[in-house]
């Protein structure tokens, strides 16, 4: 490595993300934006909501997207609009929502382990789950987790030969593609706009992408309380707009998305260049079929080094995240679906081996570098 900033030993702080840079480099527009609207005093739905719809539909190359309250509402308006009430197949190893909203749209989950190597859900143990037992399967939601896509060709494969719906977790994935096409431009896709996503609001949002002109038109009246028109209700909906503010927001950031997954990309290669040496370490695993969006960079860390190796980054203010430490499967919240420790190996496994390392666009270099070393120190000390 080049001339650096700090001495080996010396603190930096980096954070694990720092959302202040993003907005600093942009303040500008956005500060514009927002007063647009606050001088229009439209904040539901209306002109500025529908135009960042327009702009992710044509990012995206999808017929229609569909601004929404959260990424979890995204969730449960897809399952509702595919009218659902059997079972999704689903992975154990993600965020609570995915399985959240299939239960509070009135289906249940059938939670499968996922591919040691990828942290999505394994395609093989989908069809093997299939042959066992699928008279109450009714759709697959996979998850593109921590920004890399799911194997696509292969779940939409299995659907078709079982006649089951596709709902895409695409929460963490915004940006990245498969097979050369945007995650979103097929099938039913689910974003949520959490602040800390690739593409980030000032609150919670979610969005939509279908193809599908009558699902598109059942989510559109699901977030409006099931009304169409305006106080004529023939179906029970929900309460879930993406509001004005929010899509103003997300238009401005949504034009600089790609540079933003560059400076990701770039982070995880030096990451990967300067850490692949390490015995005890598997590095997040990228292949040619893909542009991988990096919303985390998860490293595992073999032989029960992973806590270990946490506290001695937090000790040296590096900022690190545990994404998840628990699999679904073994909430409690989840008992009822009698699965036990031990059912899903590949899952528990790797919620005792992940660490999540800072990549966010504005990380600078020197932070990266100082991340490296400290990493590199610990497992010399080991």
């Amino acid at each position: 490595m080049k001339e650096k900033k700090y001495e080996l030993g010396k603190i930096m702080k980096v954070q694990f993300f720092d959302l202040k840079r993003q907005y600093n480099s942009i303040k500008d527009e956005i500060n514009f934006s927002i007063n647009t609207v606050l001088d229009s005093q439209r904040f539901i739905m209306g002109e500025v909501v529908e135009e960042f719809e327009e702009n992710v539909a044509k990012y995206c190359n999808c017929k229609h997207a569909i601004g929404v309250a959260s990424g979890t509402d995204a969730l449960l308006l897809s399952v509702k609009a595919h009218d659902i009430f059997g079972d999704v197949i689903t992975s154990t190893f993600t965020f609570f929502a995915t399985a959240g909203a299939i239960h509070n749209a009135g289906a249940t989950p059938r939670f499968i382990d996922i591919e040691h190597e990828t942290f999505n859900i394994d395609p093989q143990k989908i069809k093997k789950n299939l042959k066992e037992d699928d008279k109450n399967i009714e759709a697959v939601m996979p998850v593109h987790l921590f920004g890399k896509p799911a194997e696509m060709d292969e779940i939409i494969e299995i659907a078709d030969d079982y006649d089951l719906a596709i709902i895409e977790d695409a929460a963490q994935t915004i940006g990245a593609e498969y097979n050369g096409k945007k995650i979103g431009s097929t099938g039913t896709t689910c974003f949520s706009f959490f602040p800390t996503k690739n593409l980030g609001g000032f609150g919670d949002g979610g969005l939509i992408t279908t193809n599908d002109d009558e699902i598109a038109v059942k989510i559109k009246t699901l977030r409006v309380h099931g009304a169409k028109p305006k106080y004529y209700h023939h179906i029970i909906g929900y309460n879930s707009r993406l509001d004005a503010i929010q899509a103003a927001v997300l238009d401005v950031k949504l034009k600089y998305l790609d540079g933003w997954i560059q400076n990701r990309i770039k982070n995880a290669n030096i990451y990967n260049k300067a850490l692949k040496d390490i015995e005890e370490l598997e590095l997040p695993q990228t292949s040619n079929n893909e542009k991988h969006g990096f919303n985390q960079y998860t490293i595992r860390v073999k032989y029960n080094l992973r806590d270990e190796l946490k506290d001695f980054l937090d000790s040296r203010d590096i900022g690190t995240a545990v994404y998840y430490p628990l699999p679904l499967h073994l909430q409690p919240c989840f008992s009822s679906l009698n699965y036990k420790k031990g059912d899903l190996t590949n899952a528990e496994l790797a919620s005792n081996e992940v660490l999540s390392l800072p990549i966010f666009p504005e990380l600078e270099k020197e932070e990266i570098e100082y991340t490296i070393e400290n990493i590199i120190e610990f497992f010399k000390d080991n």
